[in-house]
């Protein structure tokens, strides 16, 4: 234990960590978020974080996909920080009640091929994975995604967005599927045509019912950022 203490203190000297949500740099002791972040997180009250999407009964996001929550998540997907995951999964683990996200079985909106191998990892499973180790409801993948679509922040509409995204996804593990209550997670829901395209593949391989669970929602439209629109300490570029 000693040795892993020595090589995260110089790990530290090395890469000074920050906080996940302002990006200030951290103070010794401190880990994840400064602690005015951690005083003042701009978790949506209870009454505001549920909406109805077509195929699901019920999606909850955590935060809106604004300010510093949105530059969070842009390093998280664009930038590399793969361990902001846990972090999330934990968040929502800590804050979400189990009236809203009841289940039986957890599973996420995966990546296609193509797009965990350019970005080295599936965000949506690694926030799955986390928040199912702290609530002790399993998490399986159920779904894979079987057409390399365009990203859906590329596209203007509602409708553009379920044409995109249809028969994408296909059924895992059906036994797993029938007659569960479901709750599929994501990092983000904005019209909510991907998790609808989702919902409607569980409910058809024999779902009793599906939830979504996302750290954040869009209200509007954001602009669609890449990874070469990011500065190299992960921030987002001021043209942007």
């Amino acid at each position: 234990m000693k040795k892993y203490a020595l090589l995260n203190r110089f790990l530290d000297l090395l890469y000074p960590p920050r906080c996940i949500l302002c990006h200030r740099f951290l103070q010794q002791g401190e880990r994840e978020l400064c602690p005015e972040c951690r005083g003042n997180l701009p978790i949506l009250p209870k009454e505001e974080r549920s909406q109805t999407l077509l195929g699901i009964s019920s999606c909850c996001s955590l935060f809106d996909y604004e300010g510093e929550v949105r530059q969070s998540v842009l390093r998280y997907k664009f930038g590399g920080r793969s361990f902001y995951g846990r972090i999330y999964g934990d968040m929502l683990a800590e804050w979400v009640d189990r009236d809203e996200y009841d289940c039986d079985i957890i599973t996420w909106v995966p990546l296609s091929r193509k797009r965990k191998r350019s970005r080295g990892y599936d965000q949506a499973k690694l926030i799955a994975d986390a928040f199912a180790r702290r609530t002790g409801i399993p998490c399986r993948g159920l779904l894979k995604k079987i057409k390399n679509t365009a990203p859906q922040s590329g596209t203007d509409s509602r409708e553009a967005r379920r044409m995109n995204i249809a028969d994408a996804y296909m059924p895992l593990c059906p036994e797993e599927i029938s007659g569960r209550r479901i709750l599929l997670m994501d990092d983000i829901v904005t019209t909510g045509a991907t998790l609808s395209e989702c919902a409607k593949v569980l409910t058809r391989a024999g779902a009793k019912d599906v939830r979504a669970l996302t750290l954040a929602r869009t209200r509007q439209k954001s602009k669609t950022i890449n990874d070469a629109e990011l500065s190299a300490d992960g921030s987002i570029n001021d043209h942007i």
